[in-house]
């Protein structure tokens, strides 16, 4: 068994009973079986409900972190080149911001392949990798990025600040809804900051999903669904305290929250009172403005479903792009299999002549996709629609169109 069945809030214990939304039984989204693994294959539940005591939502399920982030995990960061662009930015704003250089010291938690330490070593700036995964962690070693591979909290802190680190700046991108134990992994941010240190933590924004329809960005390696109302309390319980705010348009909306010690002298920004408000006019400051998102799901998977039906029905070929964990989301939850999607196309080798989770569509390389010449190409990470359709322009050669299904069905020319 690759985890347990909970029943209580992971972060204050209340009971869970508040149910956000059912996506029923499914594989884990990043682990891409071989065509002969595929009957070893096994579900799990993947339901999101809300505590209703401190509003923090999350699965209820326990998906064991070692299952997920093995040897074998297929996510690398740098094969988005619009990622990489995101953290060569986010580099080049932080030295600016907080004046780096070479006596500081910038520390990423689930730094994957070096895709954001490297540009800080290319601006003569120190910097740690703490990495869990052996696959993506040789590869940023491989480009010098020093790298310790653990999983990060409160023990590898105090290890990592035993032999003498301590960090100006510390980055936590999409990985604070990933650990199941919250609070410790913020203490961790606690103990290796300096006094006057800051650590920014970017995650999808609760608010932004429900917006958004987004329930394909749900998946077991998720374990919360993250508001600022609920991170906020979380912080200052375990010794941070949030003084600035950026919102990002990644990952289908993100924010990315700046946090020092509770005690350091970083003055609030107008940022933060404008997020909790918008929070609150949306209902998300009580359990009653989190309900909706079934309805979305129905409708959402009632529109590909029609679409679908309508292309084959004509003899149209239809195929995807972007074999990334939200696709296996949308895929299994739209109960959409090799009868509806010839394939996946994806640039990540990795994940080339493996199958979709759940779904067992083959996984191809992109160069397949321009042979076989498809007449409608579904662009899974829909949040990456602008890239995409940027590498593919070609498709219109052959008189093929683009299909977004989130947040609503969308047939581009």
């Amino acid at each position: 068994m690759s985890g347990n069945p909970i029943s209580a809030c992971r972060y204050c214990a209340a009971p869970l009973h508040f149910s956000v939304v059912d996506l029923g039984a499914q594989p884990f989204s990043n682990s891409y079986p071989r065509p002969h693994e595929i009957d070893r294959e096994r579900r799990y539940p993947l339901h999101v409900r809300l505590c209703t005591n401190c509003l923090l939502a999350q699965t209820d399920f326990d998906a064991l972190p070692e299952a997920i982030f093995s040897a074998e995990y297929a996510y690398f960061s740098s094969y988005s080149a619009t990622w990489v662009a995101h953290a060569r930015d986010y580099a080049a704003a932080m030295i600016a911001r907080y004046g780096l250089g070479k006596d500081s010291m910038v520390v990423e938690v689930a730094s994957n392949d070096g895709y954001l330490l490297q540009h800080f070593l290319s601006s003569s700036v120190p910097c740690l990798g703490v990495e869990p995964t052996q696959g993506t962690a040789s590869v940023a070693m491989a480009k010098g990025v020093p790298t310790e591979i653990a999983f990060f909290g409160e023990k590898t802190a105090r290890n990592l600040v035993a032999r003498g680190y301590a960090a100006d700046l510390m980055a936590a991108n999409n990985v604070l809804a990933h650990v199941p134990d919250i609070a410790d992994f913020v203490r961790g941010f606690t103990v290796l900051l300096k006094r006057e240190g800051v650590a920014t933590f970017e995650f999808p924004h609760l608010l932004e999903l429900f917006r958004r329809h987004a329930f394909d960005t749900i998946y077991h390696e998720h374990y919360f669904y993250l508001s600022l109302h609920a991170v906020d309390r979380i912080f200052l319980k375990c010794g941070l305290r949030i003084f600035d705010i950026e919102r990002l348009s990644t990952h289908g909306g993100s924010l990315r929250a700046f946090a020092c010690r509770s005690a350091a002298a970083h003055r609030e920004m107008p940022s933060v009172a404008d997020i909790r408000r918008e929070e609150r006019e949306a209902g998300l400051a009580c359990a009653s403005g989190y309900g909706g998102l079934e309805l979305s799901v129905a409708n959402i998977k009632s529109g590909i479903r029609s679409f679908l039906d309508a292309a084959l029905s004509r003899g149209k070929s239809v195929a995807a792009i972007g074999a990334a964990a939200k696709g296996s989301t949308f895929l299994n939850t739209c109960d959409l299999t090799t009868e509806d999607i010839a394939f996946v196309a994806d640039v990540n080798s990795r994940k080339q002549g493996r199958v979709m989770p759940g779904s067992h569509i083959p996984i191809v390389a992109p160069e397949e996709l321009r042979a076989r010449r498809p007449d409608y190409v579904l662009i899974l990470p829909w949040n990456l629609k602008t890239e995409i359709m940027d590498q593919l322009a070609d498709i219109r050669r052959w008189g093929g169109h683009f299909v977004a299904a989130i947040p609503q069905l969308e047939v581009i020319s």
